[in-house]
């Protein structure tokens, strides 16, 4: 928590040497995850029926750490960090996000057919429901 404070001082010093006012909303975790997709942008995953995740554009097998709060929710779509490799391949630091964040933040690297979420796909009992929480 000391190097997140110390991040923000810093931001803030920035935004105040450039006359930029500061505002923030605590209460609005969309536009955290927001900008955390848009440094990780390639790190997106999809919830699959079988529970795993699969990488969006260099499709990988790939699953919540079990150390994360989210492994027990699992969203349909998330954002990672990192791959960490020892029984099975897992994503450390993961936040949810909404797939059409990816096209917004990066026109460039997805295209719509990317992201679209065929509906009719059921997904496995009490999955897919992310709660607005920042998973770690």
């Amino acid at each position: 928590m000391k190097r997140a404070r110390d991040v923000r001082d810093q931001l803030e010093g920035l935004l105040e040497r450039v006359e930029i006012e500061l505002s923030s909303n605590p209460n609005d975790l969309d536009v955290i995850k927001k900008s955390i997709t848009s440094g990780f942008f390639p790190h997106s995953a999809r919830l699959q029926k079988n529970g795993s995740y699969r990488t969006v554009k260099h499709p990988q097998t790939v699953n919540i750490h079990p150390s994360s709060g989210l492994s027990q929710v699992l969203p349909r779509w998330v954002i990672y960090h990192e791959l960490v490799l020892t029984t099975k391949e897992y994503m450390r630091q993961v936040t949810e996000l909404k797939p059409d964040w990816l096209v917004e933040i990066a026109p460039h690297y997805y295209q719509m057919k990317d992201v679209e979420d065929p509906g009719s796909k059921k997904m496995p009992r009490g999955q897919g429901l992310a709660s607005s929480q920042l998973g770690s």
